[in-house]
């Protein structure tokens, strides 16, 4: 069975629900069923990019379109992706990889063959604090253009947040709407919980 994804759905400034995107887009459909002008956003969790719902029809037609999406998703990962070598069951996937040929040698030489060496590296660089802290920067800037772009703070509080200087970010964005802030809080809070590492300040 394919992972859910997580998202959560804004109506203007206020959230209306956080969990699997089935569930959050039938909240988000039963307020649109009452106001058909409600502004809604709703943003991946691991990403903050906007998920686009079709809302038509009844929310049974809704959750299957859904759930249809998704589970072509879950067989084909990307554009581009073959169907052929690989352990479909164990979740792997075959793509074209193109690298020099003294990369392939080095590959060639690591214990286990080229996959089993690119798969260690993938894994190693995923679990780097550096990439997780950049990730997290990135999804909760993305979340903030897109919530809060115009108010007041939002060029501090962005430069609070590259800085991971928490005490000046919660400072900045004191004033926003409470879930929009909550929600900013809590997709930052990975840069901030490795701060003690940080060269950035900490007042």
């Amino acid at each position: 069975m394919a992972e859910q994804q997580i998202v959560t759905a804004f109506r203007g400034p206020v959230r209306i629900a956080s969990g699997p995107l089935t569930e959050v887009a039938a909240k988000a459909k039963a307020v649109l069923d009452t106001d058909e002008t409600a502004q809604i956003l709703i943003f991946d969790d691991a990403s903050a990019h906007t998920v686009e719902v079709d809302f038509r029809g009844t929310e049974a037609e809704m959750r299957r379109r859904l759930e249809r999406s998704q589970g072509a998703a879950a067989v084909s990962p990307g554009s581009g992706v073959r169907r052929g070598p690989g352990r479909p069951k164990l979740g792997v996937v075959a793509r074209e990889v193109t690298l020099l040929p003294r990369h392939w040698d080095w590959l060639g030489k690591q214990p286990g063959g080229a996959s089993v060496a690119l798969r260690k590296l993938v894994e190693a660089a995923r679990r780097g604090k550096g990439g997780d802290v950049r990730q997290a920067q990135d999804v909760a800037y993305r979340f903030m253009v897109a919530m809060a772009g115009d108010e007041a703070g939002f060029e501090e509080a962005s430069r609070a947040l590259f800085a991971r200087d928490e005490a000046r970010f919660d400072r900045e964005i004191a004033a926003w709407p409470p879930d929009v802030r909550a929600h900013a809080q809590r997709l930052a809070g990975p840069v901030f919980r490795e701060s003690g590492e940080s060269d950035g300040p900490r007042q």
